[in-house]
């Protein structure tokens, strides 16, 4: 309180003297600048406590205009042609304020500037990707509510993705459902936790008493508390909840820089609140906690892309020649950003980008920001192949389950065995999970569904293979050759061809298409085979080729 009451009174003050005209009589010149410095405090004090707008002088400009045109006329003489010159200052300043957005584009471009590769690694089959849809997660915990006590006090709060101790989670705070339940409940009771990996997995709630919350009122509300902790700092985007190692929550929330002006935004760091007792900290970037995965808000990541994309070639461009401009998608899941995690535990969000022209759906590459650095990578993809944006493949979806009228959620792009493939999680209208739909960005005749991500990318390589395409970009494909006896078979038709699994005597199984192999349809117990696959290290190997000794 101690910001706003010093910049209230100054501001207020410095209100008056530009206001009030100091020819007038000193007894009424007086009795005018105390009277309108107190109404101007009141004012001031009232805007600052309910916007938590920051105590920078710089958010004061448009007073400034205000008060230097209202003492230029009331004042008379020499003293109306020195508060002339004042309101043409401001008038100056004003104009540099409105105008940043059009001549600040390229700093907008540098501070967003991504390194660029062509293709992401490819995924590690053996692994299985945070592919639980948000949606999902919050209908579970909804109807897991019952184990809040005194229910009708909270509601649920937002979703917040997180790897904790190897494993990656939702959660999600319980908030207050309204003023007078944080009146009567004063702490909302804990926290939420599901898998993000594991569509069967229930909710759990975890008992932690929190004061300062999103959801609380007055001085135990969370962001105004945050501002008057740090009165200066310009926070960009939404407090997050995040927590360590030992299940303890914390409030994160970024904070950063204008562009220029009061414009734009350069994430520099955030604000930690311990919710429990309103401990507040602050970090650099680069010193961010180690359990902390989002230290970089989706809003700020969800701007950046946007300068990125809009202003390769600065402003004017953006608006008339668009040449070079490409528009990140809205589908996702956190202010238009997916949140994902790559094989070394990292969060990073990811986005694609199209074309500006209305009704083409080809990508024009993607990115993933760090979510602890807002370092980001922009992939090119490959440029002999044109591939299918998130919205296209939503679209399929869409198509493809018209009758169950089932619509995906959270499409994000891997690079499965190779090939640049959509992994989109399927709902239906009352948002349950059905499935998890494949398809190919490059050709999108190839897709699958399966119940798990681990069964769609089983039958997903099957759909390549057969496809005419290979499995040679997988994370681990070593090819080898082995010679055995078959010691188990096992044959499912999938759409047009046969699918055959089968046991080799070293131990090893083995999975191949009749699409690639016709003749592996006569494969039986006890014959010897010679086979060439793809050492991918999954609990059925890729093949390449096989040989049936006495048939081929």
């Amino acid at each position: 309180m101690t910001s706003v009451f010093i910049i209230s009174v100054v501001a207020a003050l410095l209100t008056a003297l530009l206001v009030v005209p100091l020819t007038a009589k000193r007894k009424d010149m007086v009795t005018s600048i105390i009277g309108l410095t107190i109404l101007t405090f009141i004012v001031l004090a009232i805007i600052y406590y309910v916007t938590n707008l920051d105590r920078n002088w710089t958010a004061l400009w448009p007073l400034l205009v205000i008060t230097t045109l209202a003492g230029m006329i009331l004042a008379k003489g020499q003293e109306q042609k020195v508060k002339g010159i004042l309101f043409l200052g401001s008038l100056g300043l004003a104009i540099f304020m409105l105008t940043a957005p059009f001549w600040n584009a390229d700093q907008k471009y540098k501070v967003a500037e991504m390194q660029q590769e062509v293709e992401i690694e490819a995924f590690d089959e053996t692994k299985t990707p945070a592919s639980v849809p948000p949606k999902f997660a919050r209908n579970k915990m909804k109807k897991a509510f019952g184990q809040v006590p005194n229910t009708s006090y909270y509601e649920l709060g937002n979703l917040q993705i997180q790897k904790v101790k190897e494993e990656y989670v939702y959660i999600a705070p319980v908030e207050f459902s309204g003023l007078f339940k944080w009146w009567n409940g004063d702490v909302t009771p804990g926290y939420f936790t599901m898998s993000a990996t594991d569509s069967s997995d229930n909710p759990k709630f975890i008992e932690a008493e929190m004061s300062y919350t999103p959801s609380s009122y007055f001085h135990k509300n969370l962001e105004r508390h945050m501002r008057m902790k740090h009165s200066t700092k310009i926070f960009y985007g939404d407090p997050q909840l995040e927590i360590d190692e030992d299940g303890k929550p914390y409030y994160i929330r970024s904070y950063g820089s204008f562009i220029s002006a009061r414009n734009g935004f350069d994430v520099k760091g955030i604000v930690v609140v311990d919710p429990a007792t309103g401990q507040t900290d602050s970090y650099k970037i680069g010193d961010v906690p180690a359990f902390i995965d989002g230290a970089v808000s989706p809003e700020t990541v969800s701007l950046q892309n946007s300068y990125f994309g809009k202003y390769i070639h600065g402003f004017i461009n953006s608006l008339f020649g668009k040449k070079d401009v490409k528009l990140p998608s809205d589908e996702g899941t956190e202010a238009n950003v997916s949140p994902i995690f790559a094989e070394d535990g990292q969060m990073y969000y990811f986005t694609d980008f199209t074309s500006p022209k209305e009704g083409v759906d080809s990508m024009l590459g993607y990115s993933l920001t760090d979510g602890r650095t807002g370092e980001a990578t922009y992939y090119t993809g490959n440029l002999e192949e044109s591939y299918m944006d998130s919205q296209g493949a939503l679209q399929i979806i869409e198509k493809k389950f018209i009758e169950k009228k089932w619509s995906g959620e959270m499409p994000v792009l891997y690079n499965f065995y190779g090939e640049a493939s959509w992994l989109t999680p399927v709902l239906d209208s009352n948002g349950f999970l059905q499935n998890y739909f494949i398809v190919s960005a490059a050709n999108p005749e190839i897709s699958v569904y399966g119940n798990t991500p681990n069964e769609a990318l089983k039958l997903y390589k099957t759909a390549i293979q057969r496809g005419g395409s290979s499995v040679d970009g997988s994370s681990n494909a070593e090819e080898k050759s082995v010679t055995g006896t078959v010691v188990r078979v096992f044959k499912e038709r999938v759409g047009d061809f046969t699918q055959v699994s089968f046991l080799l005597d070293n131990k090893q199984s083995y999975i191949v298409s009749s699409e690639v192999a016709p003749l592996a349809v006569y494969m039986q117990e006890g014959d010897k085979v010679q086979v060439t696959f793809l050492n991918t290290e999954e609990l059925f190997l890729p093949v390449k080729e096989v040989t049936i000794e006495g048939i081929q």
